[in-house]
């Protein structure tokens, strides 16, 4: 093992440390959003205030990325974060937090991540060996859904001791830890100044675009990925919640068990394609995975009625996306040039991701406005999806669940016969 895998493994550490005391917080805005007025458009919100300007700046911040220290990018990023916690942690201390505030330090971070993500991605290439990416993308997955795990068992418990400003204190001290890890420990490469071609960012965005369209299947890959995540959107980010806490009594605890089996699922998917042994074709592990995650996945989530069927649902659907994970890293840290990453990735992240901002505030509209009022009324459609669903709060919402899990799942196999994505697989 090289020494800056070994930087790159503490690094990977530090951060996922990191990501559990933001994931805590997120978890205990969740519930603090939802007791405040019961929407699940408020929770929509919060999450379309984050993606509405990680989606546009993500399409001019490739070329800035290429032509600056990403460590430094990634260094300013997780200050203005730790910030805005600051920020959220002293509204809730003076007794002035309000659901306003909230969407406003999410647009700031939305803002900071497209300009971190990219900037992360490319300093991944640089550091990690190419035989160990696949390795990469299970460790990342295995990282991100042992938070998932740990994040809603440690909040609610946390949340019962100390409230909000507990949290919002660990969520600060993790990220000193990892501030110091990346400011201390972490060595990048950084391009020579002969190396590195200056241009505006228009011109980055423009050359990002021309690269991804002159590659089809890469460029196919993306789209379907968008709509994959439309999809997905409408219900995973936003309605999951507020359907389990309104079919369970406003329960926590099963919305805390039900993530935590989610992120299991993760761990699992995360460590088999960690070990570098899951082979065969990128295009099928991500298409075929997609497909079980939509049909195993949303079906029974829509169609369960209780935390075992939720939990079931939740490993289904969250399995799975390891495999997809790793499959779409493998392919562009294999096919993009390195000195344009920056900008590819960073258009890539725009298209991919241009798509959840609707998806998440759609799924609100029609969890409030549509579906659960539609399973109010006595009317033969209604009538046989609560044969399926059940009646009562929330059964809207699993009825979302139901049209997700059938549409993505089509959408999912009529995506990998496309000609430009399968000529990917022979090639």
């Amino acid at each position: 093992m090289n020494n800056s895998f070994k930087r790159y493994i503490i690094f990977w550490l530090s951060q996922a440390l990191s990501q559990l005391g933001s994931s805590m917080t997120a978890f205990a805005l969740i519930l603090w959003a939802y007791t405040q007025n019961g929407s699940a458009m408020a929770i929509s919100l919060m999450s379309f205030f984050n993606y509405v300007p990680y989606v546009i700046v993500s399409l001019f911040a490739g070329t800035f990325v290429d032509t600056h220290s990403k460590k430094k990018i990634m260094l300013v990023s997780d200050s203005i974060a730790a910030i805005c916690s600051v920020a959220i942690l002293t509204l809730s201390i003076g007794n002035g937090l309000q659901i306003w505030n909230i969407y406003l330090v999410n647009f700031i971070i939305g803002f900071m991540n497209a300009f971190q993500g990219p900037a992360s991605s490319v300093a991944i290439g640089k550091i990690v060996p190419k035989d160990k990416l696949t390795q990469v993308s299970g460790m990342n997955s295995f990282s991100g859904n042992l938070v998932a795990v740990m994040s809603p068992i440690l909040a609610a418990s946390l949340f019962a001791m100390g409230g909000l400003k507990l949290i919002l204190t660990i969520d600060l001290l993790s990220f000193v830890f990892a501030f110091g890890v990346l400011l201390f420990v972490l060595k990048i490469p950084e391009d020579t100044p002969q190396k590195v071609e200056k241009k505006s960012m228009l011109a980055g965005c423009a050359e990002g675009f021309r690269y991804l369209t002159g590659n089809r299947g890469i460029f196919m890959i993306i789209i379907t990925m968008a709509l994959l995540n439309f999809f997905s959107r409408l219900t995973y980010e936003n309605i999951l919640s507020p359907m389990i806490l309104s079919r369970s009594g406003n329960d926590s605890v099963a919305l805390g068990i039900v993530n935590a089996v989610m992120g299991i699922a993760g761990i699992v998917g995360g460590i088999i394609v960690s070990t570098g042994k899951v082979k065969g074709s990128n295009i099928k592990m991500i298409y075929v995975s997609a497909l079980l995650s939509f049909l195993l996945g949303d079906v029974m989530m829509g169609a369960g009625r209780n935390l075992i069927a939720w939990s079931c649902a939740g490993f289904a659907a969250s399995f799975p996306i390891a495999f997809i994970n790793a499959g779409q890293m493998v392919i562009l840290y294999k096919r993009v040039p390195e000195e344009v990453q920056g900008r590819i990735f960073a258009v890539r992240n725009a298209l991919q991701f241009s798509t959840i901002p609707l998806g998440i505030l759609l799924g609100g509209f029609l969890a409030d406005y549509v579906f659960e009022p539609f399973m109010i009324t006595e009317n033969p459609v209604s009538n046989f999806l609560k044969i399926i669903v059940g009646t009562g709060a929330g059964s809207g919402m699993a009825v979302m669940f139901l049209c997700t899990g059938v549409l993505g799942a089509l959408f999912s196999l009529f995506s990998y016969y496309q000609k430009d994505i399968r000529k990917l697989e022979v090639e």
